[in-house]
């Protein structure tokens, strides 16, 4: 089983996809930049959470092409457009992008107390809480 199998099916078995558009864009992402020197764990679990939607999938799109072409090897340059992008944003939208660098760093995320995050968003947080776990169990 392919590296791209193996992490659709650690998120199926889970229920992890909102919809089959969802399934269809993580998987496109991981079809596409899977076989990089850049990707990781941690941009898997970036690429699980844009592709929630449209506007982050393209978001990302541009991102990992500018990678790709760039020949680079990390997700540095990922990581400080996050940071500069989460800046740009307020709300819920500020720590989903928060959430994809904590991926990119390995490192654990965590609310600030007191933050209040519209249902939405906090529906989008948990389950990309959720595949990270299961993103964290495969083994390749």
């Amino acid at each position: 089983m392919s590296k791209q199998e193996t992490y659709l099916e650690a998120l199926d078995r889970q229920g992890l996809f909102e919809d089959s558009a969802h399934r269809t864009r993580f998987k496109e992402l991981l079809d596409c930049y899977s076989q990089y020197p850049f990707f990781n764990r941690g941009l898997c679990k970036c690429m699980y959470l844009s592709a929630w939607d449209e506007e982050h999938f393209a978001i990302i799109l541009g991102v990992l092409t500018d990678l790709a072409l760039g020949r680079e090897r990390d997700t540095e340059e990922m990581r400080i457009q996050g940071e500069a992008m989460a800046e740009e944003h307020m709300g819920g939208e500020y720590y989903v992008y928060q959430l994809s660098n904590a991926f990119l760093d390995n490192r654990e995320f965590e609310l600030e107390e007191g933050v209040e995050l519209s249902e939405e968003f906090e529906h989008i947080i948990t389950q990309a809480l959720k595949a990270e776990k299961a993103i964290d169990q495969v083994s390749l």
